[in-house]
C-alpha cells in the first residue's frame, strides 16, 4: 500500500493493484455501492492496462474507523493525437466519483489535482458521479438510456413501443439465429461486425486485444451475442453485466442488418438473455450523443432520455482536450475515414483509437 497522499479528515491514498487485500477493498466497496458501475472495477482497469498500456490508479478515502468513504479510478491516457488526461475512468462512459460523503468527495478530487500535477498531466476528465464546483462542466453533450426489464420474453416484447415492436417481430419472423458466448468464434464474429459498423461512422476501432482484456477479466459478467444470417454474423454485441443491470457496450451490424432488422433482434433477444441467464433487472442502453441517429433509436425503444454529466479540469493555462468526434475539428477526418477500405482501417484505427481513453 501506497503512503498516505494527504493527512485531512480521511486518509487518502492511491491503491496497490498487486495486493490482493487493496484489491478485495475496492471491490466489496463497488459491489456494495448503489451508483458504481463496471467502470470502476479493478476488471476494467486492468483490461485497460493490459490492451492498450494506460494504467489506471484508484485514489480512496478512508475514514477513522477504516471504512471506505469514497474512490476515484483515474486512468492515465497519453496520446500524440488527442493530448495528456488522467480519465475517470478510461474507454468508459461511466467512472466519475463514488462516495458516501461529501467531504470525501472534496478531499477526493484535491488528491486528484496533486496527482496529475505530480505527472505533469495537463488535464483532469470525469465520466459522471458528483461534479466538482468550479470545472468545466458538460451536461449537454450526451444523454443516457435505462429502464426495468420486464417479467417474462412476451412482456418484455409488449414493453417496446407499437411501432418498434413490429419491427421486432419482423426480425422474428426472418430465418435468424442467434448465438451467445465468449468463444473464438464469439470474439471473431463480433470483432469482424463492430469494426465494420465504426469504419462506417467514420471512427477508428479499438484495438481486438481491448474486447478479449475485457471478456478474460470479467469473466461471467461479460459476453457477446450475435445474429447470424444463413451463418454469416450480421449483427454483434459485447454486453457488460454489473449489480443487476445488463450494458450493450459494444455493438454494431453489417449493412445487411438493417434488410433483416438483425439489430432489432439483438437487443431484443439480450433483454430476454440478461433476464433468463444473467439474472439482470434492468437494462442500460448506453449513452448517445443528443440528436444523433442512436438517441432517436433507443427512444423509439422506450427509453427515456437523461442528460449524462461530466466535468474537466485543467492546469491554468491550458485546454481540455477534445475527442468527441463529432466537433468540428474533427469533420474533416471523419469523412475521410468512412471511405477508408476495411483492411486499412483496421490497420491503422487501433493505433489511433488507444490514445482516445
Amino acid at each position: 500500500m501506497n503512503a498516505v497522499m494527504m493527512a485531512q479528515a480521511f486518509q487518502l491514498r492511491v491503491c496497490d493493484l498487486s495486493s490482493a487485500d487493496d484489491v478485495a477493498i475496492i471491490d466489496r466497496f463497488v459491489a456494495g455501492h448503489a451508483a458504481s458501475t463496471p467502470f470502476h472495477t479493478v476488471a476494467w482497469a486492468r483490461a485497460i492496462s493490459a490492451s492498450c498500456g494506460h494504467n489506471t490508479q484508484f485514489l480512496i478515502a478512508v475514514d477513522g474507523a477504516g471504512t471506505v468513504a469514497g474512490l476515484l479510478p483515474l486512468t492515465h491516457v497519453q496520446s500524440r493525437l488527442f493530448g495528456n488526461a488522467l480519465v475517470s475512468s478510461g474507454f468508459a462512459v461511466g467512472g466519475g466519483l463514488l462516495c458516501d460523503n461529501a467531504l470525501a468527495e472534496q478531499e477526493l478530487v484535491a488528491a486528484a489535482i496533486s496527482l496529475a500535477q505530480d505527472k505533469h498531466c495537463p488535464g483532469i476528465e470525469l465520466r459522471g458521479g458528483p461534479l466538482p464546483k468550479g470545472w468545466i462542466e458538460d451536461h449537454d453533450t450526451y444523454v443516457g438510456f435505462s429502464r426495468a426489464l420486464a417479467g417474462d420474453d412476451e412482456a418484455e416484447l409488449l414493453n417496446i413501443p407499437r411501432k418498434q415492436r413490429a419491427e421486432v417481430r419482423k426480425a422474428l419472423g426472418f430465418d435468424l439465429t442467434v448465438e451467445t458466448g465468449t468463444s473464438a468464434r464469439d470474439r471473431d464474429a463480433h470483432y469482424e461486425v463492430y469494426a465494420t459498423s465504426v469504419r462506417n461512422l467514420g471512427t477508428p476501432v479499438f484495438p481486438r486485444k481491448l474486447f478479449d482484456a475485457v471478456l478474460n477479466e470479467f469473466g461471467d459478467a461479460a459476453d457477446i451475442l450475435t445474429v447470424r444470417r444463413e451463418g454469416r454474423a450480421i449483427a454483434s454485441v459485447l454486453s457488460l453485466y454489473h449489480n443487476g443491470v445488463v450494458m450493450p457496450y459494444w455493438g454494431g451490424g453489417t449493412a445487411d442488418a438493417r434488410t433483416w432488422r438483425a439489430n432489432d433482434l439483438m437487443y431484443y433477444a439480450l433483454m430476454c438473455h440478461a433476464r433468463k441467464h444473467k439474472g439482470a433487472t434492468a437494462f442500460d442502453f448506453g449513452r448517445s450523443k443528443v440528436g444523433t441517429g442512436p438517441a432517436a433509436f433507443k427512444k423509439n425503444w422506450g427509453f427515456d432520455a437523461v442528460p449524462l454529466s461530466y466535468a474537466k479540469w485543467a492546469e491554468d493555462g491550458t485546454v481540455p482536450r477534445e475527442i468527441n468526434p463529432m466537433s468540428p475539428k474533427y469533420r474533416a477526418q471523419v469523412a475521410i475515414w468512412q471511405k477508408l477500405p476495411l483492411w486499412i482501417a483496421n490497420r491503422i484505427g487501433p493505433v489511433i483509437a488507444k490514445g482516445l481513453g
